[in-house]
């Protein structure tokens, strides 16, 4: 299981929310590249970077923290927030994002979103299923859609979807344990016949500690995004090698 430290950026700086509420903001570094810097240094080879900016302006903002990171580690960075146009994902490969995620266009602009799917594959496009009581979140979790989780990342699936990052907002930052009965459902709901595996599903929200990690890797989860419980020292850098 990979582990997948989360920076999520606001104004340039390192910052967590709770339950995705811009109000709950809590800085916990000025300097994102000396946190990822961190991270690279105990052996961690993932970052997921969420320019929280971008999802609230629905355009990229913060691609310099992006371009920065890219250039002077060798992380390699899923990107997500804000991107609705082919602009703001070239801007985001262009400066060093070797994956982007997609969650509400790919709800509310299908066509282009497919069509990045189309041009990148699946390899670079992952699919953000952000999960509300059950139904997916957009715009910066601002927004609830009328789609369903599992019935959503199916049909994505039909069209050659590889990696999924979903997030339980109700976990999110709140360092209670994650959605482990959510992710079991999705993993099976998408499993075929003969029981294999053909999303790659990265949970993300809740985790509290080293125990958790170890339920998601038991279910069967292909990585993991854990933000607040390294910010919080609920689990130290060091703790993270045995998984790594």
């Amino acid at each position: 299981m990979r582990i997948i430290p989360a920076i999520d950026i606001i104004e340039g700086k390192c910052v967590r929310l709770t339950k995705g509420d811009y109000n709950t903001k809590k800085i916990y570094n000025e300097n994102p590249l000396e946190v990822a810097k961190a991270f690279e240094d105990s052996g961690i080879e993932y970052l997921h970077l969420v320019d929280l900016d971008g999802a609230k302006a629905k355009h990229i903002v913060n691609y310099k923290v992006l371009e920065l990171i890219a250039s002077k580690t060798n992380l390699k960075i899923d990107f997500g927030g804000g991107l609705k146009s082919n602009e703001d994902l070239n801007i985001a490969f262009n400066c060093g994002a070797r994956q982007i995620t997609g969650g509400s266009i790919a709800v509310s602009d299908r066509e282009t979103y497919e069509g990045w799917l189309a041009k990148y594959g699946p390899q670079k496009i992952i699919l953000g299923a952000d999960s509300n009581d059950g139904k997916i979140a957009i715009n910066g979790w601002q927004d609830n859609s009328k789609e369903e989780v599992i019935s959503f990342i199916k049909d994505y699936q039909r069209k050659r979807i590889k990696y999924v990052i979903c997030t339980d907002i109700s976990k999110d930052g709140m360092l209670e344990g994650p959605s482990i009965e959510l992710y079991k459902n999705i993993i099976e709901s998408c499993s075929n016949n003969s029981g294999a595996q053909s999303i790659s599903l990265i949970a993300s929200g809740g985790v509290s500690g080293v125990n958790d990690l170890e339920l998601l890797k038991e279910i069967g989860c292909e990585g993991v995004i854990i933000g607040k419980a390294i910010y919080e020292n609920r689990i130290s850098l060091k703790e993270l090698e045995r998984f790594i």
